[in-house]
């Protein structure tokens, strides 16, 4: 045993030091440096600010109702509602789709199965009793094109509970999902037009 302590001392020495030596004697790797965390930084003059998230928003609908930076709109009879916080550079757009006391095992399983493959940037979320389509984006980073993607699918994800659960872009090859119905697509032609 003493010479197994003897080499493996040996061997870590000249690798550098590299490697810790671990319980009985067993080299492990040192752990990973930890991942920078920091959001990278936006040139200031494309960095989303509630005042041009306003002027996004008007596109869609010319006269939404609430205040600076939490926004209620309304396309094709669906409502949502857009959220940002500039100081923790966060965005969030939510619209309710369903009471969970009328969803069953049955429907939570389904959303889950979607939110893998067929709900794409978008997600199905439960909060205060409510199934909610949601996008959530850090907020300064946001471009227009994923703003008017990131509405168009929740709305996709609202018109299709129940039926399909798309997004409407696209379905991951790896799923249960078909995708159909397409509200994504108008979203993004209206978003677009100037």
């Amino acid at each position: 045993m003493k010479k197994t302590a003897v080499f493996i001392t040996c061997l870590f020495m000249m690798m550098g030091g590299s490697t810790i030596i671990g319980l009985a004697g067993q080299a492990t790797p040192n752990p990973p440096e930890k991942p920078q965390t920091e959001t990278p930084q936006v040139p200031q003059k494309n960095k989303m600010t509630n005042a041009k998230l306003l002027e996004l928003i008007k596109r869609i609908d010319a006269k939404p109702a609430g205040q600076m930076g939490n926004w209620q709109i309304k396309f094709e009879g669906h409502m949502v509602q857009i959220i940002t916080d500039e100081k923790a550079d966060r965005m969030r757009m939510i619209s309710g789709v369903a009471k969970t006391d009328k969803m069953g095992k049955d429907q939570l399983y389904r959303i889950m199965q979607a939110n893998f493959e067929s709900a794409l940037d978008a997600r199905y979320a439960i909060a205060q009793e409510v199934v909610w389509a949601t996008f959530i984006h850090p907020l300064s980073p946001l471009s227009e094109k994923e703003f008017f993607s990131g509405l168009g699918q929740i709305l996709s994800l609202a018109r299709t509970y129940g039926t399909t659960f798309s997004s409407g872009v696209f379905v991951f090859g790896g799923g249960d999902s078909s995708n159909q119905e397409n509200i994504h697509d108008k979203v993004i032609k209206k978003g677009s037009e100037i």
